[in-house]
């Protein structure tokens, strides 16, 4: 096929890249459509699909988080605010020390 024999003359990493598996079965460019034309030969003779074994899709893992009460919710939210308060507080503290130097 000419697709095939332009890709490896223009772009042999291309090349390498997109027809991987051709390259692993030792399919040449120029034995493409003889393989194309015996597929389609053997498709008459036996028209049945073969099953292909494939690998059970991975089960993943699912974790649902533990419902918290209305205290730790409360908690929760009053954590950040008393860091922002005490980090407000010490910010405030450094300005009350300038404004008596002055």
């Amino acid at each position: 096929m000419k697709i095939l024999q332009t890709s490896i003359e223009d772009e042999p990493e291309k090349y390498q890249s997109q027809f991987t598996e051709y390259i692993k079965r030792g399919i040449e460019p120029d034995g493409v459509e003889e393989l194309y034309k015996k597929v389609h030969a053997a498709i008459p003779a036996d028209p049945t699909p073969k099953k292909t074994e494939k690998e059970a899709p991975k089960e993943h893992k699912r974790f649902n988080l533990k419902k918290l009460t209305y205290e730790e919710r409360k908690a929760k939210l009053i954590e950040p605010l008393n860091a922002l308060n005490s980090a407000a507080g010490a910010d405030d503290d450094d300005d009350d020390d300038d404004d008596d130097d002055e």
